[in-house]
Formats: C-alpha cells, structure tokens, sequence
C-alpha cells in the first residue's frame, strides 16, 4: 500500500469524482483509476461505487478513509519534522477562526507568516469556537483563534488566553436608539434580534446575561457569519450585541455601550499532543509562549 494511493482516494472521496481528483493530482485520470483499482484488489474490497452519475464512498470507503488521512498526515508530519530538525519550516498550517476574532490580526499575521515561511503551506477554516476546538483536538486544525462566554473555557486542549472584551449594542444608523449613548439589557430585551445560531459560544454569552437578569429577547433572525449578521442589522431587521474591538471594522451600524452587557474571552488554542513545526513558528511570531496558560484548560466548554 503506497501513500500516492492513499492520496489518490482521500482526492476522490472529497471531490466525488475521479476527473476532479485527477486534476487537484496532477494525474492523467487513467493512472488514478489504476492506482485506486489495485488498491482496491490488495485490500480485497471496493472502495468506491462508480455509477455514470456520481462516485460515492462504500462502506469499506468510509471506514478505509480516516485512516488513509492520518497516515497522510503522519508523513507529512514526519516531512516537516526532519525539515525543522535541519531549521527549514515547511508543511501545511492549518488555521481556525471565529468570525469575530479581534485580538489578533490575522490577515496581517498571516501575511508576515507566508512573507517569512514561504514553503508552509496554510488553509483557514471560519467556524464556530465549539466546531473549531473540536477540530484542533482531532488534528484537523493546527491552531485555533477561539470567543467564549467568562463562564466557560476550551476543553481537552493547550490554550492562552489572548483578551477580554464587553458586548456593545448594535443597531442601524436610523434606528430610535441609535442617539442613545448607553443602555441596558431590560431596553434592548423590547428589540428584535438578529443573533447567531442557538447553542453557539457567540450566542450563549448573550443568552446567559438576559436570562441573568430575567429578561427574555425575540431573536428573528439567526446567521452563522457574523459580517452578514451586521449587514441585516443596517437594513434594519434587528439588532445585535458584537464585541467592542470587532464591530470597529463595521460599516454602516451605529454602536450603543451597554451598562450591564456581559463579556467575553478570546482564546489561542492547539492539540495537547504537540504542536507542529510550522504551528511553532505561526505562534512564536505572534509572540504566544510555546506552554499553556494557566486558564484551565480541563474545564467543559
């Protein structure tokens, strides 16, 4: 069993179809479907079923697949390592972030990163802080740029705590409250909400601090991006509560402070297990210190 065949099926299963796996292999399509076929005959079992419609996984495919990926990984690992032990940075750098994250710029740190690391090679994923710590304790994510509620902290994984911020009312240019200079939970419990999706880190901080104060709130509208999110609060739909450093960014809102508003903590976060050669470097630029904080890391999310 060779790793350009591993590499071949893991192409095929995401792309779901052996023309387009070809091409992300720089392959001719024939030499793929060879290396796939004789795979499949020394395992003894179809990997994929190929109709003239679709290509999808088997059973054997599905379970065959995750191990096919570590190993790809271990070897790219390994590549990495020997590359670091003769100070060379290579390999891939995979990066996670709330939509939200302020703390750190990560464009502008990403771009010194590639300036400085040239044959690293980096992906981004944007999700939720939950999806995003529950992908570096897997492995799929090398380090992870996290927001969460003061009352919870990342689980089963190193963390630094990076800052502490307060949520600010968010509204429209034109909306009645938008000539406030400062409210509290009771006034914007009256307001339409536009928040993102219930059960999120981004949205428990929230629900927390009006449950707290015995208020419920009439959330109309739920989105997973929190750029779109400000966009539906200018169009007047709602309105919204965003960390104070991020809504800077924003166009076309107006900020209100809110007296009793709850805070949030943003969090650096990578695998327990260790961290590769170029999550090193990506963290040593940022001047991140290579052992966790003291932030209790084993506390539930």
């Amino acid at each position: 069993m060779e790793l350009q065949q591993m590499r071949y099926v893991v192409a095929v299963a995401e792309t779901n179809s052996f023309t387009r796996a070809a091409e992300r292999c720089l392959v001719v399509q024939s030499a793929l479907s060879h290396q796939i076929a004789r795979l499949e005959r020394e395992l003894g079992a179809r990997l994929f079923e190929r109709t003239s419609r679709r290509v999808r996984l088997t059973p054997a495919g599905a379970a065959f697949l995750p191990a096919a990926r570590q190993c790809l990984d271990a070897a790219e690992r390994a590549v990495a390592e020997v590359a670091a032990a003769v100070g060379e940075v290579r390999g891939r750098l995979a990066v996670g972030l709330i939509p939200s994250v302020a703390a750190v710029d990560i464009p502008g740190a990403l771009r010194g990163f590639h300036r400085q690391y040239p044959d690293v090679r980096i992906g981004l994923r944007v999700g939720a802080s939950e999806e995003l710590a529950e992908q570096v304790r897997e492995g799929a994510v090398d380090v992870a740029f996290l927001g969460l509620p003061t009352t919870a902290r990342p689980r089963g994984v190193a963390a630094r705590e990076l800052a502490r911020d307060r949520l600010v009312a968010v509204v429209a240019p034109d909306h009645p409250l938008a000539e406030e200079e400062a409210v509290d939970l009771r006034r914007l419990s009256c307001e339409v909400f536009v928040d993102l999706p219930a059960q999120t880190a981004g949205r428990v901080q929230s629900d927390q601090a009006f449950s707290a104060a015995g208020l419920s709130r009439d959330v109309a509208f739920e989105v997973t991006n929190a750029d779109f999110l400000a966009r539906l609060v200018g169009q007047g739909l709602g309105i919204a509560m965003l960390p104070s450093a991020y809504v800077r960014q924003l166009t076309g809102v107006t900020t209100i402070e809110v007296t009793d508003a709850p805070a949030r903590v943003e969090y650096v976060i990578w695998s327990r297990a260790g961290r590769t050669p170029a999550a090193t470097a990506f963290l040593t630029m940022l001047d991140i210190p290579a052992t966790p904080g003291t932030d209790g890391t084993e506390q539930p999310l």
